[in-house]
């Protein structure tokens, strides 16, 4: 019987709702399925056929140590979604990367730890001078966590935000905070092996004058969406970007990709999650065991 870990950490225990169903679409499907925390050192991860990263949630403060973890364990397993592709997308540069291959993302400035947090600030609100709030965002982040929503009359308080990541060594994002997603929240759609599964809606995350938050994610306030033609259009189209990007020889096993519209009401690219991405079975029946159904595929192909 094939052996799978479902990867998580020892500060999510509790909090992956997408477990549970996977648990039982995993073993109905014929694996043996255990769910096991990657800063765990007492896992044995070679007694695995494959690892399945699913909630490792608290790697964002421990990137090198956690992609020091994927290193040694894809040397031990099959790891999915691959090494490579964690690489790249625990790091949200690559928006740049898609943006260049003719994506539509939501517009990005990149502030690094050596430029100066307020000349940066003040030349992207020059650029969006539309815009009338705006978002400061770590480039390495999840869950929302140290993202914050601000007006353009707080801009010495983002720029301190700014000066805050890049003291600490990690890369800025600044972009207009879209007014769309306050009436329409994002567009979350999930695929697996390439195929649209399903999709759901999130309500909008960053209030107005309120902070980061101090949990591991933000809450989320989820329900299920049918995409429109043209955000389901959009995120092949994101896939397909990704796929030459990576140089990838088959399609993911999964993948979830955040949408939000601009003023003109057009689909543009938030995030592409690629790592540990929240699947939202809940709200797609059988979502689960289309996901359970692929895994399983996927390692009779790598096993046979």
């Amino acid at each position: 019987m094939t052996r799978i870990a479902l990867v998580t950490a020892i500060a999510a225990a509790g909090l992956d709702d997408d477990l549970a169903p996977l648990l039982d679409a995993c073993a109905k499907a014929g694996m043996a399925v255990q769910v096991r925390a990657w800063d765990d050192p007492t896992v044995g991860w070679g007694r695995f056929d494959a690892a399945i990263l699913r909630s490792p949630w608290d790697y964002v403060p421990r990137l090198s140590e956690f992609l020091q973890w994927c290193e040694r364990v894809s040397a031990q397993t099959q790891l999915v979604n691959p090494l490579p592709v964690v690489r790249w997308n625990t790091d949200k540069h690559y928006l740049a990367e898609l943006e260049s291959r003719g994506v539509p993302v939501v517009a990005t400035r990149f502030v690094e730890p050596d430029m100066e947090p307020l000349p940066a600030l003040q030349a992207f609100l020059a650029e969006h001078a539309d815009a009338a709030e705006f978002v400061v965002k770590p480039a390495v982040g999840a869950g929302s966590k140290d993202a914050q929503r601000y007006a353009r009359s707080q801009e010495f308080a983002a720029a301190n935000h700014v000066a805050r990541l890049l003291d600490a060594d990690r890369s800025a994002m600044l972009q207009p905070y879209l007014a769309s997603v306050d009436r329409d929240g994002e567009t979350a759609l999930m695929f697996f092996a390439g195929r649209f599964s399903h999709a759901i809606r999130k309500g909008p995350l960053l209030r107005p004058d309120e902070g980061p938050t101090s949990h591991l994610f933000a809450a989320e306030a989820i329900t299920a969406r049918t995409p429109q033609a043209d955000e389901i259009a959009l995120a092949q189209r994101v896939m397909q970007a990704a796929h030459e990007a990576l140089a990838l020889p088959e399609p993911l096993a999964y993948a979830r990709v955040d949408l939000i519209r601009d003023a003109d009401g057009t689909p543009r690219l938030l995030e592409l999650e690629l790592c540990e991405p929240s699947l939202f079975f809940a709200h797609s029946a059988g979502s689960a065991e289309r996901f359970a159904a692929v895994l399983a595929q996927a390692l009779q192909r790598a096993h046979a």
